[in-house]
Formats: C-alpha cells, structure tokens, sequence
C-alpha cells in the first residue's frame, strides 16, 4: 500500500426535497447561474419546474444549457463557455446525470481557457481554475457528482477523453433516490454496472489496502447486486434507489482508491465503444467487464475472485473453477437485469473495428503500464474478440 491523501471537498444533501437547499447551496458561491440539463425527464418529474421556482423566489439569475447529450459532446462544452464568458457566470448547476455533470465540468475550467475547451480535455495540464459546480443528481451511475473527473466526446474526430482534477468537485450535490425514479429499467441496469465497474478497476490488481477500503468495496458490490434488479422491477422502492445512489458515490470519490493505483483498463477498452457504436457507457461496461474478468483470471488473481464471490454472491470455494462460475454470476446479474453481453447486441458488425479500437485504448490510456493488471494491445484485441 502506498501512502495517499484523501480530501473530498463536496458538501451533500442527501434525501428527500433537498432540492429546497439549492438556493442556500448555490448563494455560498455567487448569484448568476447556467443551468444545464439534458432531456425532457426533468421536466416530466416535476423537478425542472421545482428549481426554477425556487431560482426564482431568491433572486437568482440564470441561464440555460439544454439538451446535454448522454455522452457529452465537445461543442456542448463549447456552446457552455460561450454563454459563460458573454454573461459572467459565476455558478454551474447541472441538473441529470453523469453526462450533465461531466459537461459543467468541461464546462467550469474552459470558463478560464481562452482556447478550444477541447484542449484541456485531452491536456488537463492546461486547467487553472474552474467556476463551481452545485449538482443535483437524478441517475445513479457515474458518481461525478461527488468526484474529480469528467469524460467527454467529439464525434468530429472519434474520441473520448477525460478530464480529471481536483478543481471540479461539485461544492455541493443534492441526491434525492426520488429523482432515480422514473430512470428506465435500462438505464438504470446500465448505472448498476457502471457503478461496480468503478470497483472491479481496483478490486484485482493485488494491491494491498487497507480493511476498511476493501470492507468498502465489497459492500458496494453487495449493494449492486442486491438492489439491482430490486430498482429494475420495482422503479419506486426508495430503498434500493437511495442504496444505489449513495453507492454510486462512493464507488469511484478516491475512498477506495487510496494508496492503489489503476489504469482503469475496462473503461479505456469501453470508451472505444462509444466512438465506433455510441454505446450506452454503463452497457458498455457489462460486456466488457465479464470479458475482461475472463482474461485477467489466473493463479494470482484468483484470491479475489474468490473473495469477490464470498462476500457478494455467498459463494464458497476453491479453484480456477469456482472463479468462473463467479464471473458467471455476475454476467448473469446484467442479464437478469435486461443488459445483453455481446458486441454484435450493441451494433457491432465488423471485427475489423478491433485492432483500430485496441490500438487507441492501451496507447491513449498506457494500458501497458498499468501494474499488475498491465494489457498489450494483443490482450485488448483478444477481449473484444471474446465478447463479440
């Protein structure tokens, strides 16, 4: 284990009618605002109608940025810093999911870039300041509204990137489960894998943690595979939405994180998808995560399969064996929760796609440096090819 810092700067509210703290939460950091949101779903629930009231009756002054894609597009952010810099925003409020969050991130340190915010997304070097952020979260899955990073696309050159520093932590997120409710059953499965996927990056790499980390992880894959289908079949159980949405934070805000290290292979080999098949990011996920278990799994990484299987599934055993009927189980979680496992299901028709794919996830992303869990670009090729 190596020695780390650990700081999350983000104050939330967690629970029902939170939102009634939006104005309090947004004062603490100026009074003009761009309010982000993707879709019609905000609006559907009543939550849309709620904020701007709420704007309204304390004197805020905002903006809108609607339509935010589900993988948040680089002239998104563009059109974001326009309207920032022309009306002097002080304060970003998106309101959504993991893609509204990720495009104020993008959008709050290219406030402060007099380039193409487009740069600093593939140079993070480049970032210096960042306007704040006040979430209000309404899927649970990415975990942005409680961490220091953001992805964004640019379909004009077929690429995905990341942004990652400590300046975009939310200030403050609001996470009411009620929001989570009328996410659809897919989308909600998609945000179940995704969640665990922030867990398995770390979970088999054989680095040592410290107890309460590792009692972390398995509780918020026991979680997951507990509450999952809970929340797919039964849209308005409050508990398994506010399990889930809690979980989804902790999952990936640097808690389980410290003193490991991880070059988050499957989310380099997911990204891919989404450049050539505008995958469904957590979908993404489930397909890729169960091929890659199947090709990391050996003699070394076979004590936390074992594990991973005895604290999540109640499953006792030995053996290389008992490790696949695992990854079995969890493959079969996806399907029981609507998730197909296969890249032909998500619009995959040519394996020739494969090595270009490969290729830009372990250069761009330094897969072959990534510890104990390093991949070639021969492994990559091999897990696409497995899963197609």
């Amino acid at each position: 284990m190596e020695s780390f810092v650990y700081n999350i700067p983000t104050k939330i509210a967690f629970g029902k009618n939170q939102i009634q703290m939006l104005p309090e939460l947004i004062k603490e950091y100026g009074n003009k605002i761009l309010l982000l949101y993707g879709g019609g779903s905000i609006k559907k629930i009543g939550l849309y109608d709620e904020a701007i009231r709420l704007l309204k009756d304390n004197d805020i002054k905002y903006t809108e940025l609607a339509g935010v894609e589900p993988n948040p597009q680089a002239n998104t952010v563009r059109r974001g810093v326009e309207i920032c810099k022309a009306e002097g925003i002080e304060v970003l409020v998106p309101i959504g999911g993991g893609s509204t969050i990720d495009c104020a991130k993008a959008i709050a340190v290219g406030a402060y870039y007099d380039g193409d915010p487009w740069d600093i997304v593939k140079n993070n070097k480049l970032i210096t300041k960042a306007l704040p952020i006040v979430s209000v979260l309404t899927v649970a899955a990415t975990g942005s509204e409680m961490d220091a990073s953001a992805v964004i696309s640019n379909d004009e050159v077929g690429d995905k990137a990341e942004i990652y520093s400590e300046l975009v932590y939310p200030k403050a997120s609001i996470l009411d489960p009620t929001y989570t409710y009328s996410v659809p059953a897919y989308h909600t499965a998609a945000g179940v894998a995704d969640i665990m996927s922030h867990v398995f990056e770390y979970y088999f790499n054989q680095d040592k943690v410290l107890d309460i980390q590792r009692g972390m992880m398995n509780n918020v894959l026991k979680v997951c595979a507990k509450y999952g289908p809970i929340a797919v079949e039964q849209p308005d159980n409050e508990e398994a939405r506010a399990n889930l949405m809690w979980a989804a934070s902790w999952a990936i805000n640097g808690f389980i994180a410290g003193g490991t290290m991880s070059s988050w292979p499957c989310h380099a080999i997911e990204y891919q998808l989404t450049n050539h098949y505008k995958t469904t990011h957590g979908h993404g996920m489930a397909i890729i995560e169960i091929a890659w278990m199947k090709h990391i799994l050996n003699e070394k990484t076979l004590p936390a399969f074992l594990e991973y299987g005895k604290e999540v599934f109640g499953v006792w055993g030995e053996g290389l064996d008992t490790a696949g009927d695992i990854i079995e189980m969890t493959k079969q979680l996806y399907e029981r929760m609507g998730l197909s496992m296969t890249l032909r299901s998500i619009g995959a028709t040519d394996k020739n796609d494969i090595p270009v794919m490969a290729k830009q996830a372990v250069e761009e992303f330094g897969l072959d440096y990534g510890g104990s869990l390093s991949l070639t670009i021969k492994d990559v090729e091999q897990i696409y090819e497995s899963c197609f």
